[in-house]
């Protein structure tokens, strides 16, 4: 099993940068696709950004694509969300995923494939 914790949530200007970490629990972390979701209120979870258990693949949402970075550090069980250039659309509470993945280099997209989840984090943005 595996518990995460997500931290670096916060209230933000349009155009300010963000980060957000995603900790992780156990000694298994390299064996799970990391993600990054996200859900606005009265909305459903879309989906922002992913990365496979090796690190060497991501896959980002087109709303997100060249403002945001997912990476990770399995040496810290620690997923990251490197948020530059934000905007008011951008908020939202975001929650990172954890998906047991069979294959190294696949981020793994579709919210029904991730077992654990985290509790989730903040992200306001004023225009």
């Amino acid at each position: 099993q595996v518990q995460l914790v997500e931290s670096g949530g916060g209230l933000v200007q349009a155009g300010d940068s963000l980060r957000l970490s995603c900790a992780a629990s156990g000694r298994a972390f390299s064996r799970y696709a990391m993600g990054w979701f996200r859900q606005a209120p009265g909305k459903e979870r879309e989906f922002v950004s992913a990365i496979s258990r090796s690190g060497d693949t991501t896959y980002d949402a087109n709303a997100v694509k060249g403002r945001f970075t997912i990476s990770r550090d399995n040496a810290k069980n620690t997923v990251y969300l490197q948020m530059n250039n934000l905007k008011p659309e951008d908020t939202a509470v975001y929650y990172c995923g954890a998906s047991l993945e069979i294959i190294p280099t696949r981020p793994v997209i579709a919210p029904p494939e991730y077992a654990y989840w985290g509790q989730g984090t903040q992200v306001t943005v004023s225009s």
